[in-house]
């Protein structure tokens, strides 16, 4: 199977099915205070959630910084899951744990007790109309997540004992560029604390509440906010190599300094070459090339977003 010059696919291949997903863990917070004490971490409203809603989430170091994103779903009045990803569960559940001190609130990791798998086609309808309803299937619970490449696509948690839906066998490496497609950002080890949620997107993808009020590192993210300091944002990109997350990318008008850095990225299924989502200055938008790794390395050409971002903050 051949592919273009930009490395996508020159021939279908099918994005549908059902893909496990070892690269994500799942942390447990239960107790009469989960809800008081999660809201005064993460970005968003998670005490609002009811049964049938997740959301975005990020987790703020005092400088603003993601330290980790989540999935977050409300099981029950006082249970919460929180979907990381893996190589950053262990120290973010030892970091949130500092904070708990008197909170009735119990972190746990819940990833050897759940199995997660990522449900691409018609069959992730199920999860509901919307990005981020959530729906019972038996004793699974399914979470709509943004559409990629416009495939559906939802979460399916159950426990390690309950059958997988009887879907197609979906490649992990497909289900890994839907992701990346989906421009919803997810930290990981090699990006943790590098960047304010919304130089990922993380606003316009309904991951902040600007009005639930304080929260580890709400100082900065409210300021970078409304004082018009939004200088940088995340973009997709093409490529014929191999990215990984914390890579850095440079402008070719701007050799001396790196213009960004890789979030994401995946190998195209079919094809060669892969795609990326790369945090970047928006000065480095305009003339000029961007490239991988150094001002003379392979060339990042931009592919549409799912989404609108703004390109016209710089203060």
């Amino acid at each position: 199977m051949e592919a273009d010059d930009n490395g996508r696919m020159s021939e279908p291949v099918s994005l549908r099915g059902l893909a496990a997903l070892a690269h994500w863990g799942v942390i447990r917070a239960e107790g009469a205070d989960a809800a008081g004490f999660l809201q005064g971490q993460l970005t968003n409203d998670v005490a609002s959630l009811d049964a049938k809603q997740s959301c975005l989430a990020g987790y703020c170091s005092p400088k603003g910084r993601l330290l980790a994103s989540f999935v977050v779903w409300r099981s029950a009045a006082d249970e919460f899951f929180l979907a990381c990803s893996a190589d950053l569960l262990a120290p973010t559940l030892k970091r949130l744990s500092m904070y708990v001190l008197r909170a009735r609130c119990k972190l746990s990791d819940a990833s050897e007790r759940l199995q997660l798998a990522g449900v691409a086609g018609d069959a992730a309808l199920a999860a509901g109309p919307n990005s981020w309803s959530h729906a019972q299937q038996g004793a699974a619970t399914l979470i709509r997540l943004p559409d990629a490449e416009g495939v559906p696509r939802a979460l399916w948690i159950a426990g390690r004992d309950e059958a997988r839906p009887a879907l197609p066998a979906l490649d992990g490496g497909a289900w890994r560029w839907l992701e990346v497609c989906s421009a919803v950002p997810a930290i990981v080890a090699a990006t943790a604390d590098r960047f304010v949620p919304q130089m990922l997107n993380f606003e316009l993808l309904k991951g902040i509440d600007f009005q639930k009020g304080c929260y580890t590192g709400q100082e900065v993210v409210a300021r970078s906010q409304y004082r018009g300091t939004i200088k940088r944002r995340s973009f997709l990109f093409d490529t014929p190599a191999e990215p990984r997350p914390g890579d850095e990318v440079f402008h070719s008008a701007d050799p001396g300094q790196p213009c960004g850095m890789v979030v994401d990225a995946a190998g195209v299924p079919g094809g060669s070459g892969s795609t990326t989502f790369v945090e970047v200055k928006l000065a480095a938008l305009g003339d000029g090339s961007i490239h991988l790794g150094a001002p003379g390395g392979p060339l990042l050409t931009r592919r549409p977003m799912p989404y609108d971002v703004p390109l016209d903050e710089v203060a």
